[in-house]
């Protein structure tokens, strides 16, 4: 099976059938190109998907990562997003191993066409022209026979002719006999020609387009090869990336049976338990007897806040009162006084960890200073020692500021872990009574439970707040009386919102009266004008006291 045999003399036809295989094989590297482009999109939808679901840094969504169902699900996306890498992959080798490859390889075959065809037209010239010479010669010789018959004719007519002067036959022999040499040497061109034509006209069809049309033949053959082969590498490229893209998937489902359940219930515990004692039972309460009505101090009425406190939300109280028996949305105590106890201990505890971590910081930064002041004091060309003196101080300072700041949660987290009751005592917390100090205790815990309507709570940490919260019955008869007398001035250091009851907004920057000092719980009250005044965190205020009203 050979093209310069069977198909001799469909030159034309070949040179379609050749470009044909150009087109074909240009659409296919179009197809694979095309791809590459999709597994792009694929790979960058696929990262986007992942980066979008990704728990911001430092915000409650982070926090809600610790859940092992969150982190199965942050796994997930850390897997989808290699995932997505391998099609990545995919896109790289496809571009590298086909399209580059085949676009090199088109440039060449192009080339190597245009040779083999270029070398097809200048033999079929060159045997075109032979054909023409032979034409040529052919009908040279058929005019010279012509030529020297009519000659014979003439000069047998001559001859023959009495009345023909013996010149003129000799004239006339002579002519026939020149155009019979004429013809002679026609004939052997002819012949000469013809033969050199015929083993031209071998050449070319035995040979030279058996050779030219075998070489394209081959060079079609490698080109279906080299697509063939290409095919089986597109197929490769999505083959090895199989094997990683089944550990991104295993990684998913290993992060599924990863997910406990029960780990999960203990930090929604951990999240949410308030550290309080559940009520006691009720206490029967007679009213048969003439008596003044009391309510049992471990009732579920105290502890909630009875009737009476309920006054504080309402009438006319101006905020002489405890104002945070509501849950603060604005500024959170420094103390975090505003949360349950157990609540209240980990915020404490996590504040100290925080402050340990700045102290140990700030002294690793200071031993670094002092290793670099000593390298300085053995070596003066490196630098002035004297010029980390100023840096050393400030380390200093901010170490005893942290410290000091470290002493304070510690001494409120004590206290918090101080208050809270012991874990395995079940027989106390189910009876609500306490051996030797029942009615003190119970008041405490009642205290310590005291809840606003919105089921937040806070602490009362002094008796005076104790008093403040009974003394709500008699706010109403009190209203007209006089307001409490300046003290000093301060200066808003920060913009406070005050939404919650008792609370009073400011602005950064204004100036107000403080009436009453901050009393250990991190709130001053302040007065704007007579009909406005209020608490707010003294951390946002920076307050001038009048000694001379103090002292008085």
């Amino acid at each position: 099976m050979s093209w310069g045999t069977e198909l001799w003399d469909q030159f034309d036809n070949l040179e379609k059938h050749t470009q044909w295989g150009i087109d074909i094989l240009e659409k296919y590297i179009k197809f694979v190109k095309e791809r590459t482009e999709i597994e792009l999109s694929y790979a960058k939808q696929l990262r986007n998907l992942s980066k979008k679901y990704q728990p911001k840094k430092n915000s409650k969504e982070e926090e809600e990562y610790r859940y092992t169902a969150c982190k199965a699900f942050l796994s997930t996306l850390n897997e989808t997003n290699d995932y997505a890498g391998q099609h990545e992959v995919i896109s790289e080798n496809m571009t590298s191993q086909i399209t580059a490859e085949l676009a090199r390889y088109i440039q060449e075959l192009k080339q190597e066409r245009k040779s083999h065809f270029h070398e097809g037209r200048k033999a079929q010239q060159h045997i075109e022209t032979c054909w023409k010479q032979l034409e040529s010669s052919k009908r040279r010789f058929e005019r010279d026979c012509k030529e020297a018959d009519r000659a014979q004719q003439y000069f047998e007519k001559m001859d023959a002719d009495i009345n023909v002067t013996k010149a003129d036959v000799e004239k006339a022999r002579q002519q026939a006999q020149i155009r019979h040499q004429m013809a002679e040497d026609s004939k052997a061109d002819y012949s000469s020609i013809l033969q050199k034509f015929n083993h031209e006209q071998r050449e070319y069809y035995h040979s030279h387009i058996p050779s030219i049309f075998q070489k394209i033949q081959e060079m079609e053959e490698r080109r279906i090869v080299r697509i063939g082969e290409s095919m089986k590498t597109y197929a490769e490229v999505d083959r090895q990336v199989i094997p990683i893209i089944g550990k991104c998937l295993d990684g998913i489902v290993k992060a599924a049976e990863s997910i406990d359940q029960k780990n999960d219930s203990q930090l929604v515990i951990e999240a949410y338990k308030s550290g309080f004692e559940p009520p006691g039972d009720f206490e029967f309460e007679d009213y048969t007897q003439p008596m003044k009505r009391t309510v049992s101090d471990n009732s579920l009425s105290n502890s909630r806040g009875d009737g009476k406190a309920e006054l504080k939300f309402g009438g006319k109280s101006k905020g002489k009162l405890w104002p945070f028996i509501k849950k603060n949305k604005g500024a959170t105590p420094e103390d975090f006084s505003n949360l349950p106890p157990e609540q209240r201990r980990k915020k404490l505890q996590q504040k100290v960890d925080e402050l340990n971590k700045e102290i140990q910081k700030e002294m690793d930064q200071r031993d670094a200073i002092t290793k670099m002041k000593d390298v300085y004091l053995k070596n003066p060309q490196m630098g002035d020692p004297a010029s980390l003196d100023h840096k050393l101080t400030e380390v200093n300072q901010n170490i005893e500021k942290l410290r000091l700041e470290a002493q304070k949660f510690e001494a409120w987290l004590a206290e918090v872990e101080g208050r809270l009751p012991a874990r395995g005592d079940q027989a106390r917390r189910q009876s609500g009574m306490y051996d030797g100090q029942t009615a003190p205790a119970v008041n405490n815990c009642a205290q310590d439970r005291e809840s606003s309507p919105d089921g937040s709570y806070t602490e009362e940490q002094s008796q005076e707040s104790e008093v403040k919260v009974l003394a709500t019955d008699f706010d109403d008869e009190f209203d007209d009386e006089e307001p409490l007398p300046a003290i000093g001035t301060c200066k808003a250091l920060y913009t406070f919102d005050g939404q919650n009851e008792g609370t009073i907004s400011v602005t950064e920057g204004e100036t107000l009266y403080v009436i009453e000092e901050d009393k250990g719980d991190g709130w001053t009250r302040i007065r704007r004008s007579e009909d406005e005044e209020g608490y707010v965190p003294t951390s946002y205020v920076e307050v001038y006291l009048d000694k001379n009203a103090k002292d008085s």
